[in-house]
């Protein structure tokens, strides 16, 4: 009898789950909400230029994955740059950049967090949640 992942992993899963507290329990839950809605609105909104992959798109539009710029920014900045864009060029990796990024203007505060919390947590960063309180907080000081 072959096992499916979720049937091997389920058990691991709920091991952990059941070592931790229940209030990183909740983190835990929280950030994997983050992290599927972060996915769905880097789908609609980013992955056209940045691509599925996060690698970005030749010397047009800079990588995400591994990316220098990224692993070294602040998670306010991050979310003030996807609701605002850029226009400015940037040097990723020791690449140089032009292409402006538009913003997502429609964005809001949990939306920005989500995505913030899956752009780091899938492309090397790996810091964990990023909440939307101190989304607000940011995209209030937005430049």
């Amino acid at each position: 009898m072959k096992l499916n992942k979720v049937q091997i992993l389920f058990p691991l899963f709920a091991f952990i789950f059941s070592c931790v507290s229940n209030e990183k329990r909740m983190e835990m839950v929280k950030l994997s909400q983050y992290m599927v809605e972060g996915m769905t609105l880097y789908r609609n909104n980013c992955a056209n230029c940045h691509g599925i992959d996060g690698k970005g798109l030749a010397r047009v539009i800079p990588p995400l994955k591994n990316a220098d710029y990224l692993l070294t920014m602040t998670d306010d900045l991050l979310a003030c740059q996807i609701k605002n864009g850029l226009s400015d060029s940037i040097i990723v990796n020791g690449d140089l950049y032009f292409q402006p990024m538009p913003g997502i203007k429609k964005l809001t505060a949990l939306e920005a967090a989500e995505l913030v919390t899956y752009v780091n947590n899938t492309w090397g960063k790996e810091s964990g949640l990023y909440g939307v309180k101190k989304a607000e907080k940011a995209l209030l000081q937005c430049y």
